[in-house]
């Protein structure tokens, strides 16, 4: 059994500054073997904000998987967005543009969706896609492989679907092959969970999709502060929605869903 503390859209800039000794309380009260940061550290991409995402990375557990939002490319530094969209988060949070983790338990691997061309939006593209099926393709097959982007291959009913990063069709056949089980996401401030098989219709891929809303921002969007405490094996997983509860000053584990793996899949644990 492998635990993966998964947080996102810090957006060190605009973050409550009372959730963040809190939240790393109790990410260090889980005990992760992995930490996994769904993008957006900044609010807008500046130095002073990823100096200050970086000693928040710091105190962390490791080892970490850390992938840039599209808050991490400059919005009105038109020439830096441009010429050189992620110096800065190279720099301060990680030169490595695919980070990867295995174990003999798991693979974890992150890619950039963000563009300088789109202000909000995000997309994958054909050599990501081949990269990260590589990776995967050769493991063996009781490990549980884990993508990690910042816009999200699934959205809640109530979200467009012009919010699913661009060409996400194309990347989940590929990804179907290679056997990908879990997607970790933010980007919509929203804390949910799906399965890819309601969207994309692959026969014999049923993955999760699990993104966390804001970990530290104050643009909530009506929804507290989380992050989500995954435990996995190769045969079961659990998501934990942790929820930051202001009269007691803490993250505090809220939701809980059971998932059981089969030949085709990942589906919900059976009632009772």
């Amino acid at each position: 059994m492998r635990t993966i503390a998964h947080l996102s859209d810090l957006h060190f800039g605009r973050t409550d500054p009372e959730v963040l000794e809190p939240l790393l309380a109790a990410v260090a009260t889980v005990n992760p073997d992995v930490v996994a940061v769904s993008g957006d550290l900044t609010q807008r991409a500046r130095e002073s904000q990823f100096i200050q995402a970086r000693a928040f990375l710091d105190r962390l557990p490791s080892p970490q998987i850390v992938i840039p939002g599209n808050h991490d490319v400059p919005l009105y530094d038109v020439m830096r967005r441009f010429v050189a969209p992620l110096a800065r988060f190279r720099r301060h949070v990680t030169a490595e543009r695919e980070p990867f983790y295995q174990d003999d338990e798991i693979a974890i691997v992150g890619i950039s969706t963000a563009r300088s061309l789109t202000f909000k939006g995000g997309r994958i593209n054909i050599d990501q896609v081949e990269s990260i099926a590589s990776r995967f393709s050769g493991l063996d097959p009781s490990v549980v492989r884990v993508l990690v982007t910042h816009h999200p291959f699934d959205v809640p009913a109530h979200v467009g679907a012009s919010e699913l990063v661009g060409r996400a069709s194309m990347a989940m056949r590929a990804f179907a092959e290679a056997g990908v089980d879990l997607f970790l996401s933010g980007h919509l401030h929203h804390s949910h969970h799906s399965n890819t098989a309601e969207r994309y219709g692959i026969d014999g891929h049923a993955a999760l999709v699990v993104q966390s809303g804001t970990s530290t921002s104050t643009r909530g969007r009506g929804e507290a502060n989380a992050f989500n405490v995954i435990r996995v094996s190769a045969t079961s997983m659990t998501v934990e929605v942790w929820n930051w509860q202001r009269d007691r000053a803490a993250f505090l584990p809220g939701r809980i869903s059971g998932f059981r793996r089969s030949p085709t899949g990942w589906s919900p644990e059976p009632a009772g």
